[in-house]
């Protein structure tokens, strides 16, 4: 590059760095150019302003390329944007005099809470009162940093024509304006946006007043903070200061120009100018390394972006300017498009394969830089993981949210033991989680977890000793336990005491602030982990120790919150929050949010989340202000943050290669390309072009996710399991229930009976329709029972304290026992409607009767179980009734054997296996629904059909030695679901070892 010196002209000194230019790169080379030669100790004089910490880094790195190796005194970067109370970039003592220290964050939050939960005109719970809070702190940021010469004429607008909703909003915030000024002073401290806009209007002014003799550039800012632009002003007014601006289009058409607004990407840059009497026309390029083709393609693109990207009020000449670029010899149309691409994908996770492939296309050229760009970090971290598949990992601008890292996971489980009483999943994630040491061995968390923690979720650590004495007890035929049991329940017992003695902090109830809180919550997780030096450990465990750290300091003004509240705001904390962890990342490949890539380049961009909503965002929802509001107090349209947006997705589309993502659906639902994608495919289309695809991209994409067409062996779908085990490893002994499983599903008799294989609960097990059923048969055979000498008297609170007792038992929340309460009435009602008829008739009741019934077949002696629900005896006929809290099979499945119990159990008692009862002949086969529902269907439904009862029990009998002596044969296979359509669950506790999903699979493409 030649000589440049950007001081050889008056002052003021705007320049700008073309779009299509890389910003960073020109700028580093002009710097040097100008001083880096002859004048090395001018060099680290000079002051560089930049938007951000980040932008500063890269300008560092990029003084470094530019310098062609060779030893460089480097200038002072700083970041403009990031200016804080211990960074104040000159002569601190100066601009810092006398000015309050900040509020911090946290307490600033708190503080308006209650001013919010004083003032708002109907209560507010503590979360709630925390979300207006953080509104509220939007607002008077803004009227802070856009420097409203009057907030409180919000004020005025109490008495507006409004909605009532915006007049008790105005109301509020005139509240606010006047008493949180006058909090602040009390405690001797200024909000954190005042205090940087008085930073930057002291640091302006002291320019202003006294240039500095030193070179001063401030680059890459667009000047939307009114404080930062007028630094900017003051820099380019300096004998030696001047601004450069990130893509100020110096060749957009008078006309056009004139029509830039917020919404406009040029917007921004076109405010900033003219409020300083800067005109385009006095805005100099910055000079930039000289290459050709490169910088006529630049061109090329810049233009085709211009004019898609054109105010809409501009676009009625559209067709003329296609045909004046279609028409010039050069084609700007065709140069623009060239090295531009557009790929679509269906679903996000498709996108993601998308975009993973072009980056790993890109980074196959030895020395080509990758980059995605996009706002939206949820495609952002499923591009992460696609990239892992080739053990790439990008350098992330966007970071992890801290409730995703390890010790995020930690204190997500503790808060939620905290929220929730005593919950299995959460104690076991506690427990394994990594930094977490306990003095037992592993075998006792397994014990625990076995014994104590499987099923319904405890609640509190009595109902969990309770359970574990409950381990210790005989079993249901009187048998003890083995030894091995009781020393395993024994070490659990062990370790849950210890446990509980660590973690006592969490489970103290009373209401406290977010500072006692968070104190409880850091001597447990100490406690549980030996010691802070464990529990703190990496940089995610740094992050979350500062973020508790500010609770314990700042957490006092939050007033008293209950566990769940804290629990929740802590965890919303914690999402919000991020860290960048580091780690092996590639060095030519990066992720980048839009603002961060602002002034970023690299040889391949992926430009993604192109739809309405995610690139431009949705405006907002603010609780506090309607359009009218904001514009009566001076405050920008939301549309402006529309207009920041443009300019970067204009900034990054000027690349030499960009592919631009779109996804047609985003959550299942249609999703709308962005609007500068359909503006430049409209115009792209007036040409009689379309913007080109990548079809490689997208095969290889889903070549990738394809299923091999000749899998190996290993990846084949199963094949329907048919086992054969040998004869004398085959059931002989089995309930009438699993003979019902048998017919149906005879892979789950297999797995049953043969492999011995019972499926465990899981933790915190859903109290199911299993255990509702559980528990009003338990209370229908005490009511039952009962019946003899209560009778009817208080049937009804009876019944369903019956219930009521049996759920609590099996660990039903109490949030839901207290929804199961009118329905265990109902059931209550029907239950002595059901026996005050079953009864009146004389019949003689049974109930919960074992009966036991060895079969002779010719495979030997089958032994028939039953536990038969209930048995009426009346003249020497006898009747079965099951009940059911679910569906009840019909009357077609029993009478073609799918469902056998009650004809089995009326066969046994037949042959005079309920020894008290005789021999009596069936009389009729009975299911009776209990919900407590009303229904307009008659719960009681007698089966016996046409054929009658005897007839079904016989017949049910004798197909059912049938079966015996079929399976009596070791080429005989136990097929898994061979009956389907009259399985009795959706989805065995087997299923997953039949591989039922994949032989379906198979089965619907033909293959069986």
């Amino acid at each position: 590059m030649t000589r440049f010196d950007p001081f050889a002209v008056p002052g003021p000194r705007w320049f700008s760095i073309a779009a299509h230019r890389p910003f960073l790169g020109d700028l580093a080379a002009g710097v040097l150019a100008w001083l880096g030669e002859d004048r090395p100790e001018t060099l680290s004089d000079a002051v560089v302003l930049l938007p951000n910490r980040r932008a500063a880094r890269a300008f560092t790195e990029a003084l470094g390329v530019a310098s062609d190796g060779r030893p460089v005194l480097l200038p002072q970067v700083r970041p403009l944007g990031d200016l804080e109370e211990d960074e104040a970039p000159f002569a601190p003592g100066e601009i810092e005099a006398g000015l309050p220290p900040a509020i911090g964050a946290l307490a600033r939050r708190f503080e308006l809470a209650g001013l919010v939960r004083t003032h708002f005109h109907r209560p507010l719970g503590a979360l709630a009162s925390l979300e207006m809070a953080e509104a509220l702190g939007r607002f008077l940021d803004s009227c802070q940093i856009e420097e409203v010469k009057d907030p409180a004429r919000v004020g005025a607008l109490i008495e507006a024509d409004l909605a009532e909703h915006w007049r008790e909003s105005a109301a509020l915030l005139a509240i606010a304006l006047e008493t949180w000024p006058e909090r602040l002073r009390e405690l001797g401290l200024i909000d954190p946006a005042a205090r940087r806009v008085t930073l930057l209007r002291r640091l302006a002014d002291s320019w202003t007043e006294r240039p500095p003799a030193h070179p001063v550039i401030a680059a890459g800012s667009t000047g939307t903070v009114t404080a930062a632009a007028a630094v900017l002003d003051a820099a380019a007014r300096a004998p030696l200061g001047c601004v450069v601006l990130p893509g100020l289009d110096l060749d957009l058409a008078d006309t056009a120009w004139a029509k830039v607004e917020d919404q406009h990407p040029q917007g921004a840059m076109k405010a900033l100018i003219e409020d300083f009497g800067v005109s385009r026309d006095q805005v100099r390029p910055w000079p930039a390394p000289e290459k050709p083709p490169a910088t006529a393609r630049g061109r090329a693109r810049r233009r085709l972006l211009a004019e898609a990207l054109k105010p809409p009020e501009a676009t009625a000449d559209w067709r003329h300017a296609i045909d004046e670029m279609t028409g010039d010899a050069a084609d700007p149309l065709a140069a623009g498009l060239q090295g531009l691409s557009l790929v679509t994908g269906r679903t996000e996770e498709e996108s993601a394969g998308l975009i993973a492939a072009l980056l790993r296309e890109a980074l196959e050229t030895p020395g080509r830089t990758a980059a995605l760009i996009t706002p939206d970090q949820a495609l952002a971290r499923r591009v992460q993981a696609r990239l892992a598949r080739w053990g790439l990992q990008a350098d992330s601008s966007t970071g992890e949210p801290l409730s995703r890292t390890a010790t995020g996971a930690l204190i997500g489980a503790l808060t939620q033991l905290m929220a929730d009483g005593l919950s299995g999943v959460a104690l076991l994630a506690v427990l394994k989680h990594p930094a977490v040491r306990v003095e037992e061995t592993d075998a006792a968390l397994s014990d625990l977890e076995r014994y104590g923690l499987r099923g319904p979720r405890p609640g509190d650590w009595d109902a969990l000793r309770a359970r574990l004495d409950g381990a210790r007890a005989p079993r249901d035929d009187g048998r003890e336990p083995p030894p091995h049991r009781l020393e395993a329940v024994d070490r659990a017992a062990a370790l849950a005491a210890d446990v509980e003695a660590k973690l006592a902090p969490l489970f103290d109830g009373a209401p406290a602030d977010a500072a006692d809180w968070t104190r409880r919550l850091v001597e447990a997780t100490e406690a549980v982990c030996g010691g802070p030096g464990r529990a703190w450990r990496g940089a995610d465990g740094e992050a979350v120790a500062r973020l508790l750290a500010q609770l314990i300091a700042e957490g006092a003004a939050s007033g008293p919150l209950d566990a769940p509240t804290y629990a929740e705001m802590l965890g919303r904390m914690l999402e919000a929050e991020v860290v960048r962890t580091g780690g092996d990342v590639h060095p030519r490949l990066r992720i980048l949010g839009a603002i961060e890539a602002r002034l970023a380049r690299a040889d391949t961009v992926v430009l993604a989340g192109l739809e309405e909503g995610v690139w431009p965002a949705g405006a907002g929802l603010d609780p506090f202000l309607s359009r009218p509001m904001r514009a009566a107090i001076d405050l920008p349209s939301p549309e402006r943050r529309i207009g920041l947006s443009a300019h970067d997705f204009a900034q990054a589309a000027a690349a030499p290669e960009v592919v631009l993502v779109h996804t047609e659906r985003r959550s299942g639902q249609p999703a709308v390309k962005s609007r500068w994608l359909w503006r430049l495919e409209t115009l792209v289309g007036g040409a009689d072009r379309t913007l080109p695809g990548r079809p490689e991209i997208e095969g290889w994409a889903r070549a990738l996710d394809a299923a091999p067409a000749a899998p190996p062996p290993s990846l084949m779908p199963a094949p329907r399991p048919q086992p054969r085990p040998p004869v004398a490893a085959r059931p002989m002994a089995m309930s009438v229930t699993r003979v019902e499983e048998w017919v149906r599903d005879p892979y789950a008799t297999y797995v049953r009976y043969v492999l011995n294989l019972r499926q465990m609960s899981r933790p915190d097990e859903r109290v199911d329709a299993r255990i509702r059923g559980t528990a009003i048969h338990h209370a229908i055979e005490v009511f039952a029972r009962q019946w003899e000498s209560e009778g009817a008297r208080d049937g009804v609170r009876r019944f369903a304290d019956l219930y009521m007792d049996a759920l609590t038992r099996e660990g039903m929340p109490r949030a839901a026992l207290a929804r199961e309460r009118p329905l265990a009435e109902g059931a209550g009602r029907f239950m002595v409607a059901f026996e005050t008829e079953r009864r009146e008739t004389g019949r003689r009741v049974f109930v919960e009767e074992r009966a036991e019934l060895p079969i002779p077949t010719l495979a030997g002696n089958f032994t028939l179980e039953a536990k038969a629900d209930r048995l009426e005896l009346h003249d020497a006929r006898l009747t079965v009734i099951d009940f059911k809290t679910g569906a009840a099979p019909t009357k077609k499945q029993v009478r073609l054997g799918f469902a056998a119990q009650l004809p089995l159990t009326a066969a046994m008692s037949a042959r005079g296996a309920f020894g008290g009862l005789g021999a009596p002949a069936p009389e009729a086969l009975i299911y009776v629904a209990v919900s407590g529902r009303d229904s307009a269907k008659d719960p009681v439904s007698d089966v016996s059909g046409d054929d009658g009862a005897e007839a079904l029990a016989e017949r049910a009998y004798q197909g059912l030695i049938a079966r015996v002596e079929r399976f009596h044969d070791d080429r005989v296979a136990y097929g898994s679901r061979t009956a389907p359509q009259f399985a009795q669950k959706s989805v065995s506790d087997y299923d997953h070892l039949a591989r039922v999903r994949e032989w379906q699979i198979a089965a619907e493409g033909g293959e069986e």
